[in-house]
């Protein structure tokens, strides 16, 4: 069986590593991004199953990414997790369209359940 593809923004390096790890214990492929000018050029060149982002990154932030890719007739389709330490100030902002939202500090566990669960939702709708 391929393994389902995550692509990760986040600018934090210790986070982004400890995502990466995670992810890939977990049978996922990961591409770790610290940041993109241009997300549905990132989406074209890695195709990712899911996106997972930070909110606040350096240039963009998560939720214009997360409006750009559900805002996109080829990547709509997309699940995006958005991730924030500011978990109140996000929510109080807007959904932007995101399919879950992780507080930071997260829960290893809760992250890949929904990550799993995501890509479950996902694959139900595309059979």
């Amino acid at each position: 069986m391929q393994k389902r593809k995550i692509l990760i923004i986040e600018d934090d390096q210790d986070i982004l590593k400890v995502l990466e790890t995670v992810l890939n214990f977990n049978s996922f492929e990961v591409m770790g991004l610290d940041r993109t000018d241009d997300i549905i050029q990132s989406v074209d060149m890695y195709k990712p199953d899911l996106i997972l982002t930070d909110y606040l990154l350096s240039g963009m932030n998560g939720g214009k990414i997360c409006q750009f890719i559900k805002s996109n007739e080829k990547t709509c389709h997309l699940p995006v997790v958005l991730i924030s330490a500011y978990h109140e100030l996000v929510i109080s902002l807007g959904n932007f369209g995101f399919d879950a939202f992780i507080p930071k500090p997260f829960d290893i566990n809760k992250l890949v359940s929904t990550i799993n669960n995501l890509l479950r939702q996902k694959q139900s709708a595309i059979n």
